[in-house]
């Protein structure tokens, strides 16, 4: 299997991480729950906003739920929050639609992961790449980025 970059780094810190490669064609999150034989509510995808002030947040929810943008907003510490457009991920990220992680971003953004990866003993999100995704402890993936769990669907 192909190592993506948010492999190497959880590679480098030493944080156990399983990783599992589906077909790249799949970009729907609950086909690719679906795929990985898990329930959707373990399996999770990183939304990448931009509020009213023109910082932008990271929110980390599972694929079978949607964003509430004022949870969001309330979350970040903010007036609203707003998805930004899906031609603006690359440049700020460095990731595409579908292989966005909150691991290895092009910069750290502030970033809040659903208050419910707390009742998984590991959660799955992408590998930064289409096609992989890794499932890792969620208390390692918020000490690893800094993030903070709250209430956001």
């Amino acid at each position: 299997m192909e190592k993506t970059n948010v492999m190497r780094i959880l590679s480098q810190k030493g944080i156990a991480f399983t990783a599992h490669e589906y077909d790249n064609t799949m970009t729907d999150g609950e086909t690719i729950a679906h795929l990985l034989n898990e329930a959707p509510e373990s399996v999770f995808k990183t939304l990448v906003t931009v509020a009213n002030t023109g910082e932008h947040y990271v929110f980390v929810i599972p694929v079978c739920c949607t964003l509430d943008l004022k949870k969001a907003a309330t979350a970040a510490g903010v007036k609203n929050i707003a998805m930004i457009k899906q031609k603006e991920l690359l440049p700020l990220t460095g990731y595409i639609h579908g292989g966005c992680s909150p691991i290895g971003m092009k910069k750290p953004f502030p970033t809040f992961v659903e208050e419910s990866a707390t009742l998984c003993d590991k959660i799955y999100f992408s590998a930064g790449k289409v096609g992989f995704q890794v499932h890792v402890a969620p208390d390692d993936l918020i000490q690893l980025i800094g993030a903070k769990y709250r209430d956001l669907v």
